[in-house]
């Protein structure tokens, strides 16, 4: 079964891919790698949802955040390689917009991390790195970037 038939067997549809924001690009293709740039939880140059997790935004909404920025991520990956060209994620990163005292990034990115693992199997399970900032660009709560292995 197709990966783009996996996800949408799992309720979910492929944004189209996303176009970079600033001076750099959004795929690059090392070898038998593919690097994403960082994904927000946007919809072409708009986002979602705005704001810092544990302030304005809950840790549930931005666990949906971290999916919908993940999706955009596939998009990208979709439109240069394909997604069935994939053999397994190797890493993930993933950046929290956070108040103060909110100390609970690991969870907000297992929306990202949980979504790959359920479409993938054992060929989504990745390194990982979520980190707590101060702001994302355009206000995002969470910023999602991919590193991924080519068949």
């Amino acid at each position: 079964m197709s990966i783009l038939t996996r996800l949408e067997e799992m309720g979910y549809e492929l944004p189209p891919a996303p176009k970079p924001a600033a001076s750099y690009t959004t795929v690059v293709r090392e070898a038998s790698f593919v690097f994403v740039s960082g994904q927000g939880p946007m919809v072409g140059p708009d986002p979602v949802i705005t704001g810092r997790v544990g302030g304005t935004v809950t840790e549930q909404q931005a666990y949906e955040a971290a999916r919908l920025a993940v999706l955009n991520a596939l998009a990208a990956l979709h439109a240069d390689v394909g997604l069935d060209s994939l053999s397994h994620i190797v890493k993930l990163t993933g950046w929290v917009s956070s108040a103060e005292n909110f100390y609970r990034q690991h969870v907000v990115v297992d929306g990202a991390s949980d979504l790959l693992i359920a479409l993938f199997g054992d060929s989504g399970l990745h390194t990982r790195c979520a980190v707590g900032v101060s702001v994302l660009p355009f206000n995002i709560p969470v910023e999602i970037e991919l590193t991924v292995a080519l068949r």
